[in-house]
């Protein structure tokens, strides 16, 4: 792009030790097909992904950015292990991901939740599939209610709370098992803009105090800078790793708003060019 630029864009992790300890997700080399029917009638594949290779450290929160239908979600279910890949590799702390687990756990556009379970009862779900007893799992359950501002709402049921605190009270399932890996597949998707800022401010205090990795899938170029310290921007279909982005707001940007400041407009700009670009 010509001019200067505010944006740190690098293959890898910039300034990345190879002595240090490993990522806490290695995905190398991921390609994904599907079989699908050409208008003729005749088989045919679609290619979803196309070998795509990421380093992600732990405590990491990291979005994926890109058209729809580029292969953001299907990457997300292939992290969970709810989906297997046709070649390369998933690696999560070591061990190669094969099929679901417990440390892994997804947080979904829609909020998911059993409507005659009460807010507590759903959040303690997960934990009664643990065979957790149900004086200990209501306890973890209710810390979590309050991580994730819904203390006094223990009793509700889904139908008597907005669209953002539905979503709240996913966080907080997916939270009670204390993920090695945060999985979120647009949450904030489905709400207006007032309440979809204010969740994305709220789970970044949250992910600040608890330092839990988080894969964060956004089709919003606002939403990716604000949330992340890094954006993987994919090529359209089939899927490609084009670009990873350092965050040039840093830390920092969990106490502040950084949609005010100077550079985030040009940010967000460089990222649109990016995006309407022909890959090379």
């Amino acid at each position: 792009m010509a001019g200067a630029t505010v944006l740190d864009i690098a293959g890898g992790r910039p300034g990345a030790d190879p002595t240090s300890a490993p990522p806490m997700v290695a995905v190398r080399n991921v390609t994904k097909r599907f079989r699908t029917r050409a208008r003729s009638g005749e088989p045919d594949v679609m290619v979803a992904l196309d070998r795509v290779s990421m380093d992600i450290d732990e405590g990491e929160l990291v979005s994926l950015l890109g058209a729809s239908g580029c292969g953001k979600t299907t990457l997300l279910r292939i992290l969970a292990g709810l989906v297997k890949h046709d070649e390369g590799s998933v690696v999560v702390q070591g061990t190669t991901v094969r099929e679901p687990r417990r440390d892994l756990c997804m947080v979904f556009q829609n909020f998911g939740l059993l409507p005659w379970r009460t807010v507590i009862a759903n959040v303690a779900f997960p934990l009664e599939l643990d065979r957790m007893g149900r004086a200990e799992r209501e306890e973890v359950a209710a810390r979590y209610i309050e991580t994730v501002g819904l203390k006094g709402f223990e009793r509700h049921y889904p139908h008597e709370l907005s669209g953002g605190m539905q979503q709240r009270v996913g966080i907080a399932r997916a939270l009670t098992r204390k993920p090695l890996v945060l999985l979120m597949d647009e949450p904030f998707a489905a709400l207006d803009a007032q309440t979809r800022e204010s969740l994305q401010e709220d789970f970044l205090r949250i992910w600040k105090d608890l330092r839990t990795t988080v894969i964060f899938v956004t089709h919003s170029i606002d939403e990716a800078l604000v949330m992340s310290d890094r954006v993987m921007i994919f090529t359209p279909r089939p899927g490609r790793l084009r670009r990873t982005i350092e965050s040039p707001f840093g830390p920092d940007r969990v106490d502040r708003d950084v949609r005010a400041l100077p550079d985030f407009a040009r940010c967000r700009q460089e990222i649109r060019q990016m995006l309407r670009e022909e890959p090379q």
